[in-house]
């Protein structure tokens, strides 16, 4: 396990003191053992790019500052990968899919997605 609970938690509440610094609006975020999921809204100012480098450079300097131990369990002693996907809302995919694909991803009985 990667991420464990405490880390997990943490870094719920780090993305959303990131989203506050940076005007971000997190509607819904699911941070399992090895990846996590985060549903915002973003200004039109910045690019996907800049949001997830963001979101991924000032929270791996954050866990590795409180939890040095999490270093140490990691291949190459990187907390992210270097991808990430991104998806805007509209269309066939709506919000509320989202919302309840990162919700129940950990249930795959109670995803029921039309995608």
């Amino acid at each position: 396990m990667v991420l464990g609970e405490r880390v997990a938690r943490r870094l719920k509440r780090i993305f959303q003191e990131i989203a506050e610094r940076y005007g971000f609006e997190i509607d819904t975020q699911g941070v399992l053992d090895d990846h996590v999921h985060i549903l915002l809204a973003v200004l039109p100012r910045y690019s996907p790019a800049q949001v997830v480098q963001r979101l991924k450079s000032i929270s791996a300097r954050i866990v590795f500052q409180e939890f040095p131990e999490a270093k140490e369990q990691l291949w190459g002693g990187e907390l992210w990968n270097d991808g990430y996907f991104v998806r805007s809302v509209g269309g066939n995919v709506t919000a509320e899919a989202i919302r309840r694909y990162i919700k129940h991803q950990h249930d795959p009985k109670q995803l029921e997605l039309n995608f």
